[in-house]
């Protein structure tokens, strides 16, 4: 059976959701009005009415976010908001919260786990299978290996992956430092950002174990390279990160992940197929470099590997442009091959490691006028452009345009004739026309197929006419035109039954939770209805949430990037005995300390809440 591949791309608002479905996307999710993990990108419901009208014409699905956690007195609001998402047509929802589980159950939505829920073993993906959700999103952090080992154990159910964007260091709804610290809750859509500080790092004696760096700051993921094989591990949806995006980010990295999967399939016509209909074509070439980010890494897909971090700086340098060659007073030339254009955002790492940015005034070939020379700026600075305006301009207009292509065939009946079209892979629809029509005196073949061919104001574009040997009626083009017009919106109406036909639902067959867990806070539950869920399934764990009781000492975050291995002090994985006393503690400027606690048993970094310096 040939599998779907999905490519989900974030939409922050409907213009970034309708760009995402132009250049390639086979679904999208998107913020809710209320309780999306990021409060900053809620949208209308109307607005995601509209998408999912969009979308759903190449067959592609819009998903919506409603993945915090809910306290009591929003478990009302949040079911009117389900009953409005349902009667705008959204396919599925994101869900943390398992009183959300239960709502949907009752109005009948699809369920897609968050990677809110902590998703990284086969067994906690078989339950959240068996309390009825149709999909899971995965933990970031786990390799191809051992994702193809939770499809092997659980195959019926969709595996959501990242593939691109900013990663988080904590195992995700497993981070409570934003909550800790700044009394806003991940887990609420509240982020701080906590992991892109920059701490001072040690040891138990309270020397220094290293300069103050952002210890905790990753690069961004980039899985371009290893979409296949996250395919053929039993992944069916690659999810791109950044939902606080611009429209620009949104178009670049799906064009250039749409492509890599349509190569793919082209590869493998037999084994995979895209999941929506239409295929893009760009005003633009496709380059991640020129997206924002903090350098790449495909993080742990294949296991534990060095380099996952941007200790330096948390900001993005972008694409390197070459070197530093002479300077002048006001201007300066650039070794390599780079072309610049006026506007172009540039910088360079200067004393202390500091990121330092400038923007370039004029061109001239390789001499550069910035609008004022930046200080500490020398010979033989590496220069990376985080702003590139020949780039943004190609983006900024219409930069893609998506077209299914459509089969159309004509037969006569005994009352007229029938006009039939086929997506390829995909649903049909047919017109009949019911009309006495007299034989023709020229061959009218070339009209007919012209005229039924004329799609070019609709998302269709049609690659062959089939008209029975030795057609010979007189159908006027009148006539022809409006059937070809009723057959397009026929075809519409049918692809949206096609993508509403293949929503899945599955019930909730009661089986006990895999409790693991030695704080009942990591179960994230915030009101009775989800503490009443949990009970069923054999976990008591009451109205637990850290966000509500803030437990002394606490657990703040479950990391897989490891300092011990980072610093090359990992014993398992080769590296030197550690030489500093234990247990190592990250440090504020303002004196909070954050003990860490090397869990090797499990290869995971623990940070612990742990006072102020005194």
């Amino acid at each position: 059976m040939v599998k779907k591949l999905e490519l989900l791309a974030p939409a922050r608002d409907l213009e970034c959701g309708k760009a995402a479905i132009d250049h390639g996307a086979d679904a999208v999710y998107i913020g809710a009005p209320r309780f999306g993990a990021r409060s900053e990108a809620g949208n209308s419901v109307g607005d995601i009415g509209e998408l999912c009208g969009y979308a759903h014409r190449f067959g592609a699905k819009v998903y919506v976010t409603v993945n915090t956690i809910i306290y009591d007195g929003e478990l009302e609001a949040t079911k009117r908001l389900l009953g409005e998402l349902e009667s705008a047509g959204v396919d599925a929802v994101l869900v943390q919260d398992m009183s959300v589980l239960r709502m949907l159950h009752e109005c009948g939505m699809e369920a897609h786990a968050s990677t809110q829920t902590d998703n990284r073993t086969a067994e906690k993906v078989g339950w959240l299978r068996s309390a009825g959700f149709s999909r899971v999103v995965l933990a970031r952090e786990l390799s191809a290996d051992e994702i193809a080992a939770i499809h092997a154990a659980v195959p019926d159910v969709e595996l959501e992956v990242f593939v691109h964007g900013a990663l988080c260091v904590s195992y995700s709804g497993q981070c409570y430092a934003s909550q800790h610290c700044f009394g806003r809750s991940a887990n609420r859509g509240e982020c701080a950002q906590f992991c892109r500080l920059k701490f001072g790092l040690e040891d138990a004696a309270g020397r220094n174990v290293a300069s103050p760096r952002y210890f905790l700051s990753l690069k961004d993921m980039n899985r371009i390279d290893s979409i296949e094989r996250l395919a053929a591990s039993g992944a069916t949806s690659f999810k791109i990160e950044g939902r606080l995006k611009n429209a620009d980010y949104v178009k670049n990295v799906t064009a250039a992940y749409s492509e890599r999967l349509d190569e793919i399939v082209r590869r493998h016509p037999g084994e995979y197929r895209r999941a929506s209909f239409g295929e893009c074509r760009y005003a633009f070439t496709p380059n991640l470099a020129k997206t924002f980010n903090r350098g790449y890494t495909q993080y742990f897909v294949d296991g534990r590997q060095p380099g996952i971090d941007s200790m330096d700086t948390p900001k993005a340098k972008g694409e390197f442009v070459g070197r530093v060659k002479e300077m002048r007073r006001s201007s300066f030339t650039v070794s390599g091959v780079s072309s610049f254009a006026n506007g172009d955002g540039l910088c360079y790492v200067g004393d202390g490691g500091v990121l330092e940015g400038f923007r370039v005034n004029k061109v001239e070939n390789n001499r550069l006028y910035p609008l004022r020379m930046p200080a500490g700026l020398l010979p033989g600075a590496a220069l990376y452009r985080n702003n590139d305006q020949d780039f943004e301009r190609k983006l900024a207009g219409q930069s893609a345009v998506r077209k299914i292509k459509i089969g159309i065939a004509l037969k006569p009946t005994g009352a007229g004739f029938k006009l039939e079209a086929h997506i390829y892979g995909g649903p049909m629809a047919e017109v009949d026309v019911a009309a006495s029509f007299g034989e023709a005196h020229t061959d009218q073949r070339q009209n007919i197929e012209r005229q039924l061919a004329k799609l070019g104001a609709t998302i269709y574009e049609c690659e062959c006419v089939d008209i029975p040997e030795g057609f010979s009626l007189f159908i006027p083009s009148s006539v022809l035109a409006s059937a070809r017009r009723q057959l397009v919106s026929k075809l519409e109406e049918a692809t949206i039954r096609y993508v509403i036909s293949a929503r899945k639902k599955f019930p909730d067959i009661g089986v006990r939770f895999p409790k693991g867990g030695t704080h009942d806070y990591l179960y994230n539950v915030s009101n009775a209805e989800a503490a009443r869920f949990y009970s069923s399934h054999g976990l008591d764990v009451g109205v637990s949430a850290f966000e509500l009781h803030h437990p002394d000492g606490a657990l703040l975050m479950q990391c897989r990037h490891c300092l011990r291995y980072a610093f090359g002090f990992c014993e398992r994985h080769g590296g030197q005995k550690p030489t500093w006393k234990e247990p190592l503690r990250l440090t504020l400027p303002d004196g909070r300390r954050f003990r860490l606690e090397f869990d090797c048993r499990h290869c995971q970094m623990n940070v612990y809440a742990d006072g102020r310096i005194k």
